[in-house]
């Protein structure tokens, strides 16, 4: 499909900078397979899901994964995206041209690593010196690594390294936040466990990948970026379980979503899924392992917002963003939530 058919103009001042205080106090658009849209906030959820849902999160944790040194007099810019070991990650370069392999860039607190390899996409394998975690090191010398769309328009402080977490994260090596789960907080969660809707966790690290545009004219030109993902085995059956009983699997957010379909067949059976995942879903892909989607406004000509399209309809979601741009709705990482129920 042509890339521009996923176009839209967005209003700079709806772009968020903070998160709504408290976070489930955020705004909801409630948008069914047919019929009106409704507004709503994020408390509202357990009235508008069904006993014996299950909400399924992402448990990843963000990393300080952007650096900032250099190499000699050149200033090099450095944001990790996918490890590749207990010492080396991939990452993407700003004044990459300054960089070659087998240099050192010196960052700061007396961090260093390697340029060992380069990558035909401009990326580099990092090879960290010493003998402490790299997490360790990055907790010493990095910051966290908010969206370029915020992180233009104001410093990342102190206070996003509580706002970009979400309550669930527990497993280190994300370089961007699984947003919708953002908006979550533990008297939200009392409610929906007193509601019947149940909870699972799964792990994807997200990885810087997801901010790029796509630069190709068609969507059949364009590479996804692999990601790290694990599905246990008793949550697969648990999940498979709670469908079997006529419950819905509701994703709490893109990357959720996308490691389901990666773990399931067309015999829509969730499996247990270690590796990685470089799913890429655009309109006419078959859903097989959720019924609905939690997730945040995206950019325009996005592959999230691609995601979104195949799930409810281009015509649908074009609806959706016309009225969220109007209703003024806060769009990306620190914005509202949209929920997204296909018809069955």
């Amino acid at each position: 499909m042509r890339v521009d058919l996923f176009d839209f103009v967005l209003p700079p001042e709806r772009i968020a900078l903070r998160p709504a205080r408290p976070r489930d106090a955020a705004r909801m658009l409630h948008v069914p397979g047919s019929g009106a849209f409704g507004d709503h906030t994020v408390r509202d959820l357990p009235h508008l899901l069904r006993a014996g849902d299950v909400l399924v999160f992402n448990d990843t944790r963000v990393i300080p994964a952007q650096l900032e040194g250099h190499r000699g007099d050149a200033k090099i810019g450095v944001t990790l995206h996918k490890r590749v070991d207990l010492r080396r990650w991939q990452a993407f370069v700003r004044n990459a041209k300054r960089l070659r392999t087998g240099e050192t860039i010196e960052f700061a607190a007396g961090v260093s690593a390697m340029a060992e390899t380069r990558h035909a996409d401009g990326s580099f394998t990092l090879a960290f010196a010493g003998d402490e975690p790299v997490e360790v090191l990055l907790e010493r010398a990095g910051r966290m690594p908010l969206p370029p769309y915020i992180a233009g328009k104001r410093p990342t402080d102190e206070a996003d390294r509580a706002d970009y977490q979400t309550m669930f994260a527990a497993r280190d090596g994300a370089v961007a936040a699984p947003t919708a789960a953002l908006h979550f907080t533990p008297e939200l969660m009392t409610t929906l466990a007193d509601s019947g809707i149940a909870h699972e966790t799964l792990t994807l690290h997200v990885g810087a990948g997801t901010f790029l545009p796509v630069k190709a004219d068609d969507t059949a030109d364009h590479a996804m970026h692999a990601e790290w993902g694990r599905i246990e085995a008793d949550v697969a059956e648990r999940l498979n379980a709670a469908r079997a009983r006529g419950g819905r699997v509701i994703a709490v957010g893109t990357t959720s979503l996308r490691l389901l379909e990666s773990a399931t067949g067309d015999d829509r059976v969730i499996r247990a899924f270690a590796g990685d995942t470089s799913i890429f879903i655009t309109p006419g892909y078959t859903f097989c392992a959720i019924d609905g989607l939690m997730t945040n406004f995206h950019l325009p000509k996005s592959t999230l917002f691609m995601l979104v399209s195949a799930l409810m309809g281009l015509e649908r979601m074009q609806a959706v963003y016309a009225h969220a741009i109007a209703d003024e709705y806060r769009f990306y990482s620190y914005g509202d939530a949209s929920l997204l129920i296909p018809a069955p």
